[in-house]
């Protein structure tokens, strides 16, 4: 179910989403999102976090990887507001977050197109209104003719579409993603990774995102950061230098490979240096 100060922290002004170019084009206008020192002890003593640095502007698409209990999720959480940080700053403009959860958390007596309306219901937008941003998100995540169906019909990549496009009624510069597609089959996986890469250059959005796939991170981001066991701190930074668009054949190319090695090389490192 949707948290209520998630849902508060959406507070977006209803309008179209129009292109807004290719990705990169908008991000001299500075970060949507900077972690600054963010430390995170949580009050049992487990200390999930330590002086993680980082920002993401407009058109970077910025990947997390790192092993499992590292504070991935929790820099997500303070991001939106749904947890604070015990140390460091963080600046966001948290009235514009897209949230993404593992699971689709689609409301299963609502039909498609009601599960899209319902942060625009929430947020007090006319039914009009919602009506018409609902579809044109269920359209742009390519669910046209499924509007009435529910959720139980749905596969698990279809229900994903339905809560990304759910989000996009808000219109959100930042989208965070706590691995979205970690539970589908490798085939959709990798749809929707396209998917998510086309709607990325439609959007310019910035977007932060988890995935313990270090392939998936590499073929979606523009920057790709691993992180150490707990406490979780930023221990490698590698600029993705692939064009967008990017075809399924780039994850067969040597420099792909060699790329994706170097990122599991960091990620072993960071074992090892613990």
């Amino acid at each position: 179910m949707w948290s209520g100060r998630l849902i508060a922290a959406m507070n977006a002004s209803p309008s179209d989403f129009a292109s807004a170019g290719s990705p990169g084009g908008d991000a001299a206008s500075g970060p949507v999102l900077t972690f600054d020192g963010v430390s995170k002890i949580f009050p049992d003593g487990t200390h999930a976090l330590e002086a993680v640095s980082l920002s993401v502007s407009r058109g970077e698409f910025v990947t997390l990887v790192g092993p499992s209990g590292c504070g991935k999720s929790t820099l997500l959480r303070i991001a939106s507001n749904l947890d604070s940080a015990s140390g460091g700053t963080v600046q966001v403009d948290q009235d514009r977050i897209g949230y993404i959860f593992q699971d689709a958390t689609l409301m299963p007596w609502r039909t498609v197109l009601g599960n899209v309306e319902l942060l625009g219901e929430l947020h007090g937008y006319s039914r009009e209104e919602r009506r018409r941003l609902a579809r044109a998100a269920i359209s742009t995540v390519g669910l046209d003719g499924f509007e009435g169906h529910y959720p139980k019909a749905l596969s698990g990549g279809m229900r994903m579409r339905a809560s990304i496009a759910r989000t996009l009624t808000l219109n959100p510069p930042l989208f965070l993603f706590d691995e979205p597609f970690g539970a589908l089959d490798e085939i959709t996986r990798e749809r929707l990774n396209e998917e998510t890469i086309s709607l990325f250059m439609r959007e310019q959005f910035a977007a932060l995102f988890i995935t313990h796939s270090i392939y998936e991170a590499v073929y979606l981001s523009t920057r790709v950061l691993v992180m150490s066991p707990r406490p979780g701190r930023i221990v490698a930074s590698f600029d993705v230098p692939f064009d967008y668009p990017r075809a399924q054949s780039l994850r067969y190319e040597a420099k792909f490979a060699e790329l994706t090695g170097a990122v599991s090389a960091a990620l072993r490192g960071s074992f090892a240096h613990d």
